[in-house]
């Protein structure tokens, strides 16, 4: 369908989930266009300079605008992760808000808000199976 993703997951809050990053990624790609694929760079330090923090802001934020949906990971906590899900509310875009339970309690602010598609996975092959039946 070529749709455009927002894909938001962790950066300075961790990669340990980044090979899952850029493996949904890729089968996101299979049919619609990932704005931010640079999530799923392996190399992705968690530690950016600080004076792209406002070109970060303004690229992030102009995604939000263009994008057709977000698909968030949260495993791993992630406060910008959580402003993109608001900022994203905020412009009425589907929000789909994916999460280990094993791993991680999300926040009220996330589970308590109607708005947010809220979608627990144990597996890989069960998020790309969940991922892939919203994108169909």
């Amino acid at each position: 369908m070529n749709r455009k993703v927002y894909f938001a997951a962790s950066i300075r809050g961790g990669r340990q989930d980044a090979a899952l990053y850029h493996d949904l990624i890729e089968m996101i790609k299979e049919t619609d266009t990932v704005l931010t694929e640079h999530i799923g760079d392996l190399s992705l330090s968690s530690f950016e300079q600080e004076e792209r923090d406002r070109k970060i802001y303004e690229q992030d934020t102009a995604w939000l605008r263009e994008c057709d949906l977000l698909i968030a990971e949260c495993t791993c906590p992630s406060i910008g992760v959580g402003y993109e899900l608001a900022y994203a509310e905020k412009l009425n875009k589907p929000c789909f808000v994916f999460y280990r339970p094993a791993d991680i309690h999300l926040s009220a602010m996330i589970t308590g808000d109607p708005y947010y598609t809220v979608i627990p996975y144990q597996t890989k092959e069960e998020l790309f199976e969940k991922v892939r039946k919203i994108l169909s």
